[in-house]
């Protein structure tokens, strides 16, 4: 491995999903262990209750909690609110609605940077799809102090989002399939991108060194472990989002 030293006090370190190997992601725990580190930023989910709610899930579907055919979107609020979203972490963990984004921006907002991801996809209704967008962006606040990030693997979200808001920071999360050419066709094609987050697999010095020519931002996402952590600090990446934020910025901060 590379003895090339680190470059401090630029990457930042974002825990994804909250502490989500202490407690169930995208809840209020597992927001405020993440909290309990020195950690940079959080990354979380945006989905649309049935009722045009913003609130936070990652998956797809609601397997873990035993209704696998079942969306978010099936859904009022008020109904989610009712679900325990943390028992599939285990049996001593505190029960918890889900949460709505505007709850997690009014309580984190001023305490860290965030990374709101907006689950979309050419399968959604177009019109909850564009109300989604805007209330994440509404609810996201003033996008002048750089606080907060959006992003998204949907394209078409991202251009919608830039139409609603010019000057609001816009991510667009790269699939693990997209090399070097692809991530500078996209730069090229779409100049309002604020950053790409990229897949751990294509983070190479070839990418950094593009991105850097087009003064682009750099996230990576999901190192865990030793050697892909060291790689993205070592590459001197912007954000680095993790499942383990405490390893990270050790290796960081050693």
């Amino acid at each position: 491995m590379s003895a090339a030293p680190y470059v401090m006090n630029k990457t930042m370190i974002y825990a994804h999903r909250g502490a989500n190997r202490e407690a169930a992601e995208n809840t209020r725990s597992a927001f405020d262990l993440a909290l309990s580190y020195p950690i940079d930023g959080m990354e979380t989910d945006v989905q649309l209750s049935r009722d045009g709610v913003t609130v936070l899930w990652h998956d797809g579907f609601l397997g873990k909690l035993g209704l696998p055919a079942r969306r978010i979107d099936h859904y009022e609020y008020r109904e989610l609110r009712a679900m325990d979203f943390a028992a599939h972490f285990g049996r001593g963990a505190r029960p918890e609605g889900i949460m709505a984004l505007r709850e997690f921006i009014e309580a984190y907002r001023p305490r860290c940077r965030l990374l709101l991801e907006i689950k979309s996809g050419d399968d959604e209704d177009a019109g909850r799809r564009e109300a989604k967008i805007r209330q994440t962006l509404e609810l996201a606040g003033n996008p002048g102090d750089g606080r907060v990030l959006a992003s998204s693997f949907h394209l078409p979200s991202l251009i919608y989002a830039h139409q609603c808001a010019p000057d609001f920071p816009l991510v667009y999360n790269c699939e693990s399939s997209q090399t070097v050419v692809d991530a500078e066709k996209i730069v090229n094609t779409y100049p309002f991108f604020h950053g790409l987050c990229l897949h751990k697999k294509t983070l190479g010095q070839d990418m950094v060194d593009m991105l850097r020519r087009h003064n682009i931002s750099i996230a990576v996402y999901t190192c865990n472990n030793d050697e892909e952590i060291h790689r993205a600090l070592e590459l001197g990446v912007d954000i680095l989002i993790t499942d383990l934020p405490q390893k990270a910025l050790q290796m960081r901060d050693a």
